[in-house]
């Protein structure tokens, strides 16, 4: 607000708004909002959003065991860091995750909850969201926005999963819509993308495709197996 209009305004960026002598004041105005809104459309494209996954993912280590408490302390001192999304746990997958997302809200205060999310999977084949134990779960944390783990690998649905193509298609999308129908910010955990791209790329860009249309807020693109270099 103030803060981005007087740097812009120390800038210089602003005085082709205000070089018209004979514009009145309404007119003015509307040109100073036109070009402060420009500024901070540029400012918000330079953005980094940083996305935590250490009380999720950095605690399947070897020998590494958080209590709740101790999550709680973690999550507290990344909120603090500044860090925009601070990955809570899988509340469908163990009492300790449920236990931190029960106390969370109260715990942490509304700031950092706000910036907590729940993790999950998409809905098992064959079944509803409403039926998905998982889901429900997920939908019961009550954080702002929940990441979704799904298969982009051909491999993986094939013979892990099982299921057909259109059916792991709509098993991401209808959990996406699941999501986004109760407001919450949604991210796809597109799992062994990269393996994925490699093997049947029309195959993994039909599931983006999928949570696109469903109003996916977010893809991540993970090379699971850790073995993807920068150039490829």
């Amino acid at each position: 607000g103030e803060a981005l209009a007087l740097r812009s305004l120390a800038e210089g960026r602003v005085s082709d708004a205000l070089d018209a002598p004979d514009d009145d004041e309404e007119a003015v105005g509307d040109k100073l909002e036109a070009v402060l809104q420009h500024r901070y459309e540029e400012q918000a494209r330079d953005v980094v959003e940083i996305y935590d996954t250490t009380l999720r993912d950095g605690t399947q280590g070897e020998s590494i065991s958080l209590s709740v408490n101790d999550k709680l302390r973690i999550a507290a001192q990344l909120a603090a860091f500044g860090v925009h999304y601070i990955e809570g746990g899988w509340p469908g997958s163990n009492p300790k995750d449920e236990e931190f997302f029960s106390r969370a809200r109260d715990e942490l205060g509304e700031a950092t909850f706000d910036k907590i999310v729940a993790f999950g999977s998409t809905r098992r084949k064959h079944t509803a969201c409403e039926d998905d134990n998982q889901v429900v779960k997920l939908a019961a944390a009550g954080t702002r926005a929940v990441c979704l783990v799904g298969k982009s690998w051909d491999l993986h649905i094939d013979k892990i999963l099982c299921v057909s193509r259109e059916e792991n298609l709509a098993m991401v999308s209808e959990t996406v819509a699941y999501f986004k129908a109760r407001e919450r910010e949604v991210f796809l955990d597109l799992e062994h993308f990269f393996d994925g791209m490699k093997a049947n790329s029309d195959c993994t860009l039909d599931v983006c495709q999928a949570a696109v249309d469903a109003g996916v807020d977010g893809l991540v693109l993970c090379d699971t197996n850790g073995g993807t270099l920068p150039w490829q």
